[in-house]
């Protein structure tokens, strides 16, 4: 019994696409940097990184509590601690001055997390270093990903950066 070309490559295609989209991570997530610090309200806040001097994969984030959004990152328990109930001028604060730990810190920016139907989740505050210490002032890429309730945080140097800090010689890597 032979088996038609035809009906293998529309099994073997189906098989793909199904394999595929059951690895997707969720619903990607917007953020969107914003100039107003008028924030109230009590939030869950998240200090990720500075876990030895010069951690560049040092991040911050304010999970508003109340909401039905819970933020977890993604990476390993000794990598970033929680507060929660902290006031929202109190938890700004203390952002700031835990993305101190990195000696090119320069200053930060500040963004808002938002939810496919337009809800703020909460804000990103993360450091900007001095262009001339890594190459450029922000070397770090945050991805934020819906699951369920949990809004699942990725963070990870940029490609540039990694090459930069664990790269060799332009030489052998050509």
């Amino acid at each position: 019994m032979r088996i038609p070309v035809k009906a293998v490559c529309h099994a073997v295609c189906l098989s793909a696409m199904l394999f595929c989209f059951s690895c997707t991570p969720g619903i990607s997530l917007k953020v969107q940097e914003v100039r107003d610090t008028d924030v109230t309200g009590t939030y869950t806040t998240i200090f990720y990184g500075c876990t030895y001097s010069d951690d560049l994969e040092s991040v911050a984030f304010l999970d508003r509590d109340g909401d039905r959004y819970t933020m977890a990152p993604y990476a390993s328990d000794f990598r970033y601690r929680v507060i929660k109930g902290m006031d929202a001028k109190e938890a700004f604060s203390k952002a700031e001055g835990f993305l101190h730990c990195n000696t090119a810190f320069q200053g930060s920016q500040l963004r808002e997390i938002i939810a496919p139907g337009g809800e703020r989740v909460g804000y990103e505050i993360r450091p900007v270093y001095y262009a001339f210490v890594y190459g450029a002032g922000d070397p770090i890429s945050v991805d934020y990903w819906l699951k369920g309730d949990t809004v699942v945080v990725q963070i990870r140097l940029t490609p540039w950066a990694e090459k930069f800090l664990f790269g060799g010689s332009s030489a052998i890597d050509q």
